[in-house]
């Protein structure tokens, strides 16, 4: 099936692009979070929301649900991993699995975590973002994966049936449900060190020698999910419609620059909804 509009992201920007292209009859997917946005339910209050005083970001983000409902458009919480512009349509990777749409809204919100050093460096030549995508490249070898959520466990488990060794280093605290044959590291990651390809990872207190290194985020930065998206001062560059230099590419919230505030993120949305809207129309 291919969708005339994927939207990337579930905040503000993300939720109010879903509804302004559901209401010009356009086919949608929207991938994000069940709770929509964890910066939203975590705010204690929001006081400049028109029409929306004095409320906590859990109330707001219950407000954005009824909508939602109201509209019958669900949030597919599978992540996306890369997506590709492929001509006349985009390709979206979830692991093994591939969505199609003719075009792509990206909400993703603000990318806080800084890449490692090194990290950047060696990007496909033994650092990756999808540990099952690429689990089979790595048969027999050691991996080291860094884990910043739970969700980061069931890829570390799948790989380790592949490997020879795996290491587990989580940016998180908790309990962890993890096969036996993991070796659970507590320590920070500074650096991933190699010559041609990643050979170890620096940790504060010692180091590991790894085939490679898969880094397992929240999300990643924008330029890395969509292979030649334009950047200025670290946020995806974009016109007033919330066009990127991608034919077919737009993009709206947190990502595209400050201020970082729901009222303008849920604007943007809109404007790229119907941007988009626009496009489409024309192909």
């Amino acid at each position: 099936m291919r969708y005339d509009i994927a939207i990337v992201g579930s905040g503000p920007a993300g939720l109010s692009a879903a509804i302004n292209a559901r209401i010009r009859n356009k086919n949608i997917i929207l991938f994000g979070s069940a709770d929509f946005s964890n910066k939203l339910i975590k705010a204690p209050k929001v006081n400049n929301y028109l029409g929306f005083y004095d409320i906590t970001g859990t109330e707001l983000k219950a407000q954005f649900e009824k909508h939602m409902n109201v509209m019958d458009i669900g949030v597919t919480t599978e992540r996306i991993n890369n997506i590709y512009a492929m001509g006349d349509y985009f390709a979206l990777m979830v692991n093994e699995k591939m969505y199609e749409a003719k075009s792509v809204i990206i909400a993703t919100g603000m990318e806080y975590t800084k890449p490692l050093k090194g990290e950047e460096e060696f990007l496909g030549r033994g650092v990756g973002y999808c540990a099952t995508c690429d689990a089979p490249l790595y048969k027999g070898k050691v991996v080291t994966i860094i884990g910043y959520n739970k969700d980061a466990e069931e890829e570390a488990n799948y790989v380790s049936e592949l490997t020879e060794k795996l290491y587990y280093v989580p940016m998180y605290n908790g309990n962890y449900n993890l096969r036996n044959n993991i070796e659970t590291i507590k320590d920070r990651p500074l650096e991933i060190q190699g010559e041609d390809r990643v050979s170890k990872v620096i940790l504060r207190n010692g180091e590991l020698t790894t085939d490679g290194v898969f880094v397992l985020k929240d999300s990643v930065a924008p330029n890395q999910l969509v292979p030649g998206l334009a950047m200025e001062n670290e946020h995806i560059k974009v016109d007033l419609n919330m066009k990127t230099n991608i034919q077919g590419c737009f993009a709206a919230g947190d990502c595209t620059g400050k201020p970082y505030q729901y009222m303008r993120a849920a604007g943007q949305g809109q404007v790229a909804a119907l941007s988009a809207v626009s496009y489409l129309d024309l192909i």
